[in-house]
């Protein structure tokens, strides 16, 4: 009973033709003497009592839908269903009841009704053949005719049996004479019928019927009968909207009859199933499914339709981008390119691509260009769309355009350009559309889609172009808000900090986001030409001013793009930061974030523990030698003091190597003459290894004496309350003190926490560290949080 896979929920339809849950068990499929076969048993998980006992007959049409549920009828008006927790469990039953009525497990439906005669399934199922039968369509049966609709919903042979009955008598506009002339008579109960009737023929599913209800004399008709909700005090009034406010507009006159008669179909049928039908239930969405390819089938004809008509196309691309258009007209024309992209989404892959070459031959992306500049916001909105569409569809295709321009001397002109100045000049406070675009430009510059099969230089020739006439604009706001404020009051003399110019303007800090966003992007994806314009641009100083931002976010921002560049481990970056001291702000944005313990302190400790991890040695050195004087009092991470371990380390190293090879030339001929003595050469030996020994221990014993006197120091500062910190004397830099200006503050007292190390990350590194750690018996301090 534990198996999930036959765990289910069991479901009847009630009056109102709601699902009801009768409750949930596991269902087996078992032979009953009772009822003389196997039947489908389901047990409560809760007690163990019978929650459906129903045998399978070789009769019943039983229904799979959506890989979990089993729908079937077993009399008139009660139907039955199971709801699977799982799909196996759902196609095990599914199988038993197939192989009971002989029938294919791959078919959904076990009993179809187009493979017997009719005359059969009246002998098979003699309970529903009465309802083929229409009763008479008069006023006084319409509620008859409405329980008859409703009630073979749940049974795809009824379903089918109804639906060519309505066919076969033209029943469909009879019905709809009957809602003028209660409509006429204001007859509320007669409407409410036909609302439940209509809206039972649409859930038939029957794409016949709908070419009938959906012709242009039945379905303003057909709305009107879906204005009556039983439910509604008051009606709607779809077909005032559908009439008066929606208007049709031809941006240019649509000469074919067929196509305009197409158009309106569709988009009244849209309107039907988007705005009037509710949303159907678990156990009735299948019933729309052939009304969505009723329109899908629509909008293919439509566009293959628009597509073979030249003249009509050339003529919009021809007034789209006439100077003489009015600014009214060519925003109607850009909405009907935008709308007819989004239709051509409907066609399949081969005739797509057809579909975006005719778009390309006809000037699409020129037209582009025009009308992305424009002042019109709702213009620029929906060539965003366009642009959307054709990037997403071929950008080689944009690219190969873009490269084909004309290199006129304004490059404001490019399409790109243009592309990023919209981004930049976006009006809306969450920058909607600049998150869109920068989408859009990523996409450009990605050199994953730059297929080297078909243009071998695609990637080389666009990324030279891109950073030669287009990311001076893409930066231009960055360097900007980054640019040297010498007038500021605040700046303390010889400081060579750097202020932003509008570090409150929150549209704007989004905005530097996104722009760090993609240069981030660059740094990881192009490799020479982003490396050669930080170097030229001096990038990342400008960068890290924006540490300084009181939106963290955008701080966080200009940290993970170094980290991004340290990260390559490349030492020509590492020689740029260590020439321009640029780990300064960022030492700095940790020392003024004080004992906050937030994601900003996160990030920065991470980055250095990945140069601690990684042993960049130059940066390892840099960084120690420059602000480990500022970094020493932080002891609720390991981190710095790995640096300086590490640092330790490659120092000892180098200088053993440096001991290995110094030697005058005075030993140098001792050394001759001992080796010339063959009877004190054991002994010689011995004596130069045990001196060489005593020098070591000498050397070692002395440095862990001064470390043991420092923690034993520490140690007996830490027996009494803790103390303060005192302020660390800032750092100097070897040949230059004053080129260094990092904050030293001092770091509140905290409690001792625990007597053993809990460090934030544990690595592998850090063995040698706990090892110090253990023998010197002293517990780091752990920075408390705001709210402590």
């Amino acid at each position: 009973m534990s198996d999930t896979r036959r765990r289910v929920k069991v479901y009847t339809l009630n009056e109102d033709r709601q699902w009801d849950d009768r409750g949930t068990g596991h269902v087996s499929s078992t032979f009953v003497e009772r009822l003389k076969g196997i039947s489908l048993l389901v047990r409560a998980e809760s007690d163990g009592s019978l929650l459906l006992e129903s045998k399978i007959s070789p009769n019943t049409a039983y229904q799979k839908q959506q890989d979990t549920l089993i729908v079937w009828s077993e009399a008139d008006n009660y139907d039955l269903a199971l709801s699977f927790q799982e799909k196996a469990g759902c196609d095990e039953i599914w199988e038993k009841i197939c192989q009971v009525q002989g029938k294919d497990p791959a078919l959904d439906i076990t009993q179809d009704p187009i493979d017997e005669s009719e005359e059969d399934h009246f002998d098979e199922i003699p309970e529903t053949g009465h309802l083929v039968e229409l009763p008479p369509c008069e006023l006084s049966r319409l509620e008859e005719i409405a329980d008859l609709v409703t009630s073979v919903l749940s049974s795809p042979i009824r379903r089918e049996k109804l639906a060519l009955a309505l066919m076969s008598e033209g029943y469909i506009k009879k019905l709809l004479g009957l809602f003028r002339v209660c409509e006429d008579l204001d007859n509320r109960e007669g409407l409410h019928h036909l609302y439940e009737i209509v809206r039972g023929v649409l859930f038939l599913n029957k794409a016949a019927l709908f070419e009938v209800m959906f012709s242009d004399d039945c379905i303003m008709d057909v709305v009107g009968c879906l204005e009556y909700d039983p439910a509604l005090v008051q009606p709607k009034r779809h077909r005032e909207f559908l009439t008066k406010t929606a208007k049709f507009k031809e941006v240019i006159p649509i000469t074919d009859s067929e196509l305009r008669q197409k158009i309106h179909q569709t988009y009244r049928v849209q309107y039907i199933q988007d705005i009037i039908l509710p949303t159907p239930s678990v156990f009735e969405e299948n019933f729309l499914s052939t009304l969505t390819s009723f329109i899908f089938f629509n909008k293919v004809e439509i566009v293959s339709m628009l597509q073979e008509d030249e003249k009509f196309l050339t003529e919009v691309f021809a007034q789209l981008t006439d100077e003489a258009t009015e600014d009214s007209k060519r925003r109607e024309l850009v909405n009907f390119v935008k709308e007819f992209c989004a239709f051509s989404q409907t066609l399949q892959p081969q005739n797509r691509d057809a579909f975006f070459k005719t778009l390309a031959n006809l000037g699409i992306l020129p037209a582009l260009e025009i009308v992305m500049g424009m002042d019109d916001l709702q213009v620029r909105a929906a060539a965003t769309d366009i642009f959307s569409y054709l990037v997403e569809f071929s950008p080689s295709m944009v690219r190969e355009f873009v490269m084909q321009e004309p290199q006129q001397t304004d490059d404001d002109v490019l399409l790109i350009n243009v592309v990023i100045k919209q981004m930049i000049c976006d009006s809306d406070p969450e920058l909607g559309g600049a998150v869109q675009l920068m989408g859009l430009l990523r996409t450009l510059i990605d050199p994953e889609n730059m297929l080297a099969s078909t243009n071998k230089t695609e990637k080389t020739e666009f990324l030279g172009f891109f950073y030669k006439y287009c990311m001076h604009v893409l930066t231009a706001p960055l360097l900007a808000n980054t640019a040297h404020d010498k007038n500021c009051k605040d700046q303390p003399e010889g400081s060579t900090k750097v202020n932003p110019v509008c570090p409150d303007n929150f549209q704007t800090a989004q905005l530097l986001a996104l722009i760090l966003e993609l240069l981030t992007f660059c740094v990881e994806h192009h490799t020479y030409h982003i490396k050669t314009y930080i170097m030229n641009k001096d990038l990342l100083r400008r960068v890290l001013v924006l540490m300084n931002s009181k939106h963290t976010f955008l701080a966080l921002c200009a940290l993970r793009f170094m980290r991004r560049i340290i990260g390559l481990k490349d030492e020509y970056y590492n020689r740029y930061i260590i020439k321009g001291n640029l780990f300064e702000p960022v030492i700095n944005a940790l020392l003024d974030n004080g004992t906050r313990y937030n994601l900003l302190n996160s990030a920065i400790i991470e980055l250095f523990e990945f140069i601690k991890v990684e042993d960049i040695k130059s940066l390892i050195a840099h960084i120690v030698d420059n602000f480990y004087k500022a970094l020493e009092s932080i002891e609720y991470v390991q981190t710095f003091k790995g640096l300086k371990g590490r640092y330790e380390q490659e120092k000892d190293r180098q200088s053993q190597k440096l001991n290995r090879y110094r030697r005058d030339a005075r030993s140098v001929d001792e050394d001759e003459e001992l080796w010339f003595n063959d009877d004190d050469e054991d002994e010689d030996g011995e004596a130069v290894e045990k001196r060489m020994e005593e020098d070591f221990s000498d050397s070692y014993g002395k440095y862990m004496e001064v470390k043991k006197g420092a923690a034993n120091g520490a140690s007996v500062a830490n027996n009494g309350k803790a103390a303060p910190i005192p302020a660390a004397p800032p750092a100097a830099t070897p040949n230059n003190s004053s080129s260094s200006s990092v904050k030293t503050v001092a770091l509140p007292a905290t409690p001792v926490v625990k007597p053993a190390l809990v460090g934030l990350v544990d690595y592998p590194d850090d063995e040698d560290e706990d090892d110090e750690d253990e023998e010197e018996e002293q517990s780091p301090r752990k920075r408390p949080r705001l709210s402590s």
